[in-house]
């Protein structure tokens, strides 16, 4: 278990007072858990930038009448399915569909997988969603 350390900062008072505000419209309870956050999602983005094992979600939208589009798109994902945990298939409307995509693995192979899926004619949307595996963030 970890313990608590309190440690001060200094900041200009117009950058608290933006800060605090900020801290309101996320109903965060204090500074603290702001902080605290925005430590966790630095080192999320060194872990990616560091290449390690992360995890994320890749989401597409695309229209399914699109010919072959479907088969090629389940094609990229089985070449990389030992990063491909799990997909869901969502019917947005008679002609969309948004495809999720969990994945895990390092960086490099989710941004390839991503680029792929993103670059076939008829994806009309694409985004990558990156976290962490949790095992080097408290």
């Amino acid at each position: 278990m970890s313990s608590l350390v309190r440690f001060g900062v200094s900041l200009e008072k117009e950058l608290l007072k933006r800060f605090d505000e900020r801290i309101k419209e996320k109903k965060y309870t204090n500074r603290s858990e702001a902080i605290r956050d925005l430590i966790r999602d630095d080192l999320v983005k060194k872990e990616w930038q560091e290449n390690k094992e992360v995890t994320g979600s890749i989401t597409i939208v695309y229209n399914h009448h699109k010919r072959e589009l479907t088969n090629l798109l389940i094609d990229i994902q089985h070449d990389y399915h030992d990063i491909v945990l799990s997909t869901q298939h969502i019917h947005l409307d008679h002609d969309n569909c948004l495809e999720i995509i969990v994945v895990k693995g390092k960086p490099r192979e989710i941004e390839a997988l991503y680029g792929k899926l993103k670059s076939a004619k008829g994806v009309k949307h694409g985004g990558v969603s990156m976290t962490t595996t949790g095992a080097e963030i408290m």
